[in-house]
């Protein structure tokens, strides 16, 4: 068997960001809320919410993205446990998100307010769905109740320069539709919220939803009833189901993902003196002459595939031709492989 030895000018990498739609079956826009009264009223109900593309209970069902709400005193929520009454599901998950966004367990969630947010509402997209991030511009989340209604996207498109919180880029929700704001303003409670592009999150403010509706909210109601020993039945979460609600009831969210594909392409190169003899036992008799004496002095091969080898003659890779290449003295022969990842 014959080897060519690569070298750094056979080979160069490209990168390019592939946008897919982010719900089942391809997808743009999901119409159809589903969610699971087993989930909702099971242990995991009391922190978040999932939705389904469908009926839970079929086959096909397949989660799209959850729903918590969280509170910084509890609020909203029952106690784990009588003996232990600082903690509750809307605690945790205002302390999680907090962790993981902030990274400061004393700080408060602003949207454009110095005094901070005691609660949260937090959209997270199935990570299946969204690849590695949203597609910037892509999101239209619609929500309404009764007649009032409110379409938000993220200002990726009229947004300057890029803004972080503890090295994590987000984006404001804004009034708006596939990245086409309608208006940067918010409400007199801040901002409608944040997107966390790599993170798969979709952060609301909660007060800015309940403003009323001249004031840019949707005027609704959320459950702060302080925290307490007498845990409910079934062990749910209302606000979860208000916010499902509002989505629901719209029949309008939409994304697409994004991913970067980085593609490693091999040019693999076949002189006209090299690779022209098969190693082929089946050319040769018993007593090991040639059974065709034609390939002594015209000889003929064809490439059907090349293999990538490493220093230690290991078979890393197997490139297919999708027909074979014929080769002899007269020809020489280029072929550029595509590694993708």
């Amino acid at each position: 068997m014959s080897y060519s030895v690569l070298s750094l000018d056979d080979q160069t990498v490209s990168s390019e960001i592939v946008v897919s739609a982010a719900w089942t079956n391809n997808q743009y826009t999901l119409t159809q809320f589903f969610t699971s009264s087993t989930q909702e009223t099971g242990s995991t109900g009391a922190f978040y919410l999932n939705v389904y593309q469908t009926a839970s209970t079929l086959t096909t069902a397949e989660n799209q993205f959850a729903i918590a709400y969280g509170n910084i005193l509890g609020s909203g929520s029952y106690y784990f446990n009588a003996a232990a009454p600082t903690y509750t599901p809307t605690k945790d998950i205002y302390g999680q998100y907090r962790a993981l966004i902030l990274g400061d367990e004393n700080s408060k969630f602003m949207f454009d307010f110095v005094s901070g947010s005691d609660d949260i509402v937090v959209i997270t997209v199935a990570r299946g769905r969204y690849k590695q991030s949203f597609n910037p511009g892509s999101l239209t989340l619609n929500l309404k109740t009764g007649s009032n209604q409110l379409t938000l996207t993220d200002n990726s498109q009229v947004q300057t320069t890029a803004t972080f919180i503890n090295n994590t880029q987000y984006y404001t929700l804004v009034s708006g539709s596939q990245g086409s704001v309608f208006s940067s303003a918010g409400t007199v409670s801040g901002s409608y919220g944040y997107v966390f592009p790599d993170m798969g999150l979709i952060m609301l403010n909660p007060m800015a939803l309940q403003c009323p509706t001249g004031s840019a909210g949707l005027e609704i109601g959320w459950n702060r009833t302080p925290a307490s020993t007498a845990p409910p039945s079934p062990f749910y979460n209302p606000n979860n189901r208000t916010v499902y609600q509002l989505i629901s009831s719209s029949g309008d969210f939409s994304l697409q993902a994004a991913e970067v594909l980085s593609s490693n392409f091999i040019f693999c190169r076949a002189k006209n003196a090299e690779y022209n003899y098969t190693a082929n036992p089946t050319i040769i008799d018993s007593d090991g002459n040639l059974i065709y004496n034609q390939l002594i002095y015209s000889p003929v091969t064809y490439i059907t595939a090349i293999g990538l080898y490493n220093d230690s003659n290991e078979l890393l890779a197997v490139a297919k031709l999708s027909k074979p290449l014929q080769k002899d003295f007269t020809k020489e022969t280029l072929v550029r492989v595509k590694l993708d990842y």
